[in-house]
């Protein structure tokens, strides 16, 4: 297939265009700078200069392509208060998408999240089908119904998949929640969770996920719902143990109360509980998770080196 991808120099995109193309396929990637055109040129893929908000520049490589994954998501505003423009911009992304594909069955697998969707409880495929209630802010609201959308394209002739990602995919280079504690933890001088520490997260390796995502755009039916689920819920208990273990750090209970101060803009996300499962998804794609889990992989120690190391 020709493959168009969005966010194909990011974190995970970096991941599935080596295993679109170790599998055949031919990769054209979103890339907003230079420095992003010349790593996916290096990749083997061809690069097409353009943003998010280029919305001719997505129908028109949509239409050029025989298929889509949509990885991009404007993180850099959203995690600086403008979640919900970030949220906005993704909707208009996919309208787009959904423009040049329909009546092609051609497929379109969207990334999004697991967390929130069913707090404290084990989310299931089947589960996030009915639209947000308003009790959900506006952002994370936005991105929800932009899911929603996609699954609904399945019925304007697109093999429509949202690819639900948990909120740390792992793996040496991650910059995200797992660097971000460990930063925290090294800043404060303790390794700490909130309260007793028994809230889960889900997780799964970057090359687990960017497997799944092949199998998506290859094999998933029309409007399926899917989980890139390794670990179905990893206490964070557990996650701090091993950070203080590897920094020599004591490990500590932080109040709900003081886990503003303490942990920053993690406090949000750090005190969720939100297990999910990927039975179904296995079951629908074949698809088993090769790479070491979230705990085992920490302890593999490439986290805790310094940048010079």
């Amino acid at each position: 297939m020709r493959v168009f991808v969005t966010g194909a120099s990011g974190w995970i995109g970096s991941a599935v265009v080596p295993e679109l193309i170790g599998a055949g396929h031919q990769v054209i990637g979103l890339a907003r700078s230079d420095t992003s055109a010349a790593a996916l040129t290096a990749a083997g893929a061809e690069a097409l200069r353009g943003t998010l908000d280029d919305l001719d520049v997505l129908r028109d490589a949509a239409a050029a392509s025989d298929g889509v994954i949509h990885l991009a998501f404007k993180h850099d505003i959203a995690f600086s208060g403008g979640f919900e423009d970030a949220a906005d911009a993704d909707r208009r992304a996919v309208e787009a998408f959904g423009e040049a594909l329909a009546g092609s069955d051609r497929p379109f697998v969207l990334a999004s999240g697991l967390l929130g969707l069913q707090p404290g409880q084990v989310v299931t495929e089947e589960d996030g089908r009915e639209p947000a209630p308003e009790s959900v802010p506006a952002g994370p609201r936005a991105r929800y119904e932009t899911a929603l959308l996609t699954l609904s394209l399945a019925s304007r002739g697109v093999r429509s998949s949202v690819l639900r990602l948990p909120p740390t995919v792992y793996g040496d280079g991650d910059h995200g929640f797992m660097a971000a504690l460990i930063g925290v933890a090294r800043d404060k001088g303790v390794a700490g969770y909130i309260g007793d520490g028994s809230n889960r997260w889900p997780a799964t390796h970057r090359l687990d996920a960017a497997h799944l995502f092949r199998l998506a755009l290859e094999n998933a039916p029309a409007g399926s719902a899917l989980h890139a689920v390794t670990d179905e819920g990893v206490p964070i208990r557990e996650v701090a143990e091993v950070i203080g273990r590897h920094l020599d750090l004591p490990v500590v209970s932080v109040s709900p109360e003081d886990a503003g101060e303490h942990f920053g803009w993690l406090a949000g996300f750090i005190g969720a509980d939100a297990p999910a499962s990927s039975a179904l998804t296995r079951e629908l794609l074949g698809w088993q998770p090769t790479q070491p889990g979230l705990l085992d992989d920490l302890d593999k120690g490439h986290y805790f080196q310094s940048p010079s190391a």
